[in-house]
């Protein structure tokens, strides 16, 4: 840490707690005087979307919002793997995961949000408290007029305002949830604008007006900085600049709006590479800022404050890069950690949050004729019609990329329109953003393989945030990735949940595409302190017209006990015999050759140690087969590993999932035979 950064903490630690004397607990709200008039005497809302917005809003889509409301009506819920059945009158500081309730008294920065024994499970509490279950509700109402849609915004609305006034709780501990919070209140506020209760309960409520207000007051006071201005900084600009916009009802509101602008321009500049990756090289956070800043600038934009054309441009790469990373099923990258973060929420929730963001990107920017196609949803055509027409950004690129060097991100895939689709993202970059890289995983060199969308060699996800230390520590070691691990160490060291010490570097050498053969290889330093220093390099050739993939690992010195691991998605079941793997799955097969050097072994839903596992979404685990391999490191001789799908020309004779395919060698026509190694139990 900077001395920069060591006093901007102590300075930020004195300010919270000199702020305690402005908590205001939930009994003395009836106690405060009413919010003074602004200059001019009334308050308005004029950041509408347009008449019939609604017509545009797809018949499909239109009936998932109201199936999801009326869920919701009903009580039922579900958020990051759990189904809440209190939705009625959600109790909003119980975690159903513990069963613990915080408390709502205590001042903000006395809690340890990181404390089950105080919280409960953070992101369980969290989630339901971004109130974006209430935008969807919204949104039922605005596509059907259903009074009951808008009476139970407005009853939660009050409940929330009510039992968390300024500084009391834990919802004050963290400024992202401010952020997106403000945000989801401007979309909620835009569609009950015709509901005859909408100035009742924002413009002339009081509460309302203070917390809107409240929220904005934290928001200028407590910016993340330093090794914090990650994707938070990012959240807390956005949501201060979307409510100066949208309420622009205080006397602070101009000061605020074009302080959090300037914000959020320079952070989205420092969060993202030139090529439009973001730098925390975590999927899930790419399409989380991409989402923020659009929202942000869509309502800049209608509020008659534009943001400049390089921001708008930045926007755009996110989104164009968003479109050259999924596979033909429209699913991202699953590199670094998770949490299924969205900001706001105008059609039904889904665990795959990039195809609403690329029906929005084509709104904003304008589909390139290489990107995939996505249906219709309301997001999109809300937004679309907010923005009234798309933004002319030149120099988007006219094919699909599929390197991204700066970044260190590279997708090995065949032809569009040469089906099944085998994808493959090669990651040869650095380990995360700023120093304590809060959401990267020990996964230098690592691989992810897709078949026709499934999961083959599978990244295994996330799972957990706090509260079960060992699943962290599991989901972002270098075992539980496709990638070498050298003398039982990590690539990077870690120092916490959200803290690594040491980060290990990646560098692509080289990237050759002929058309029917790409070549991938680079090396990462994250063994240079073992003695004497090892290298890690990898290559990965995928041949397109044979429809084989080929890994070849080589470490350059030393002789150090090595695991090479490969983990397989939760629908694809393995026999192992010796070095050779058959792999089937719903509708498909291929045979994993692995390198002889190694001792293979198969592993499957293991918990001492922890081994063979993958997270769909956080707070979800299922068993999954992993094959790891053991021996010692030969320095100079390559591990070869082959994957070999079943429509690949090596198969003949033998009947796999539906398909005549062999599992012999390349050339022959020899199956495995006796004493294979069936999947772990």
């Amino acid at each position: 840490m900077s001395p920069g950064e060591v006093a901007w903490r102590v300075r930020e630690q004195a300010l919270r707690k000199a702020w305690s004397r402005r908590q205001v607990r939930p009994g003395q709200l009836d106690a405060l005087p009413p919010l003074s008039s602004p200059p001019g005497g009334t308050r308005g809302f004029t950041s509408v979307l347009p008449p019939d917005s609604a017509s545009g809003v797809p018949e499909q889509a239109r009936a998932a919002i109201i199936v999801a409301a009326d869920r919701l009506l009903d009580g039922e819920w579900e958020m990051l793997g759990v189904t809440r059945t209190d939705m009625k009158r959600p109790d909003w500081f119980y975690d159903p995961v513990t069963g613990r309730r915080s408390s709502p008294e205590a001042y903000a920065f006395r809690i340890d949000q990181r404390s089950e024994d105080q919280v409960g499970n953070i992101k369980q509490v969290w989630e339901v408290n971004r109130l974006q279950h209430l935008t969807l509700l919204a949104a039922a109402w605005y596509l059907t007029g259903r009074e009951e849609y808008a009476r139970r915004v407005d009853s939660q609305l009050r409940s929330w305002w009510r039992e968390n006034p300024f500084l009391s709780g834990v919802y004050w501990t963290s400024g992202i949830e401010l952020g997106v919070r403000l945000i989801n209140w401007a979309w909620i506020r835009r569609l009950l604008n015709d509901w005859p209760g909408a100035t009742d309960l924002f413009e002339r409520n009081d509460l309302a007006l203070r917390q809107i207000r409240w929220h904005q007051q934290y928001l200028a006071a407590f910016e993340s900085r330093c090794s914090s201005a990650n994707n938070h900084v990012i959240a807390e600009a956005a949501g201060q600049l979307a409510a100066s916009c949208a309420f622009p009802w205080f006397g602070e509101s101009t000061q605020w709006r074009v302080r959090s602008a300037a914000l959020l321009e320079r952070e989205l500049g420092h969060n993202t590479f030139p090529s439009g990756i973001n730098r925390e090289l975590a999927s899930d956070y790419h399409s989380f800022v991409a989402e923020l800043g659009c929202f942000a600038a869509v309502e800049a934009h209608a509020a008659g404050a534009p943001l400049s054309p390089a921001t708008w441009q930045l926007l755009c790469a996110m989104t164009d890069d968003m479109a050259a990373l999924v596979d033909d099923r429209l699913r991202p990258p699953r590199q670094g950690d998770s949490d299924e973060g969205r900001v706001v929420l105008l059609d039904p929730p889904e665990h795959n949050r990039w195809p609403t963001l690329l029906g929005i990107g084509g709104a904003l920017f304008g589909r390139l004729g290489w990107w995939p196609l996505v249906p219709p949803d309301a997001a999109s055509m809300l937004v679309a019609a907010m923005a009234g027409a798309h933004w002319a950004v030149p120099g988007r690129p006219a094919q699909r990329p599929y390197r991204f060097a700066d970044a260190g991100l590279t997708v090995l895939r065949t032809d569009a329109g040469d089906s099944p689709e085998i994808w493959c993202r090669c990651d040869g970059g650095p380990h995360g953003f700023l120093s304590i890289a809060a959401h990267a995983h020990a996964d230098a060199l690592s691989v992810e393989v897709r078949h026709d969308g499934v999961d083959v060699l599978a990244d295994p996800g996330t799972y957990c945030y706090h509260g079960e230390p060992e699943w962290r520590k599991y989901f972002q070691s270098t075992i539980s990735h496709n990638t070498l691990e050298v003398d039982g160490q990590w690539q990077s060291t870690r120092s916490g949940a959200f803290l690594w010490l040491r980060h290990a570097q990646g560098r692509e050498i080289s990237v050759i595409d002929d058309g029917n053969v790409a070549v991938w290889s680079a090396e990462h330093d994250g063994y240079q302190a073992l003695s004497p220093p090892v290298t890690h390099r990898r290559s990965v050739r995928l041949d397109r017209v044979a429809r084989v993939l080929e890994i070849v690992d080589q470490v350059d010195s030393g002789d150090y006990d090595i695991r090479l691991a490969f983990h397989l998605g939760p629908s694809v079941a393995a026999v192992l015999a010796d070095s050779d793997a058959r792999l089937t799955w719903p509708g498909g097969g291929a045979r994993l050759s692995l390198p002889a050097e190694l001792r293979w072994t198969l592993h499957h839903g293991e918990t001492d140690p922890i081994l063979g596992w993958y997270s769909p979404g956080l707070g979800v685990r299922v068993p999954a087969r992993t094959l790891v391999g053991q021996g010692s490191s030969l320095p100079g001789v390559p591990l070869r590993t082959c994957l070999q799908f079943a429509e690949s020309h090596w198969y003949r004779g033998t009947e796999v999932a539906g398909r005549a395919v062999s599992w012999g060698k390349p050339g022959t026509n020899s199956p495995i035979g006796p004493g294979a190694q069936s999947e772990a139990t």
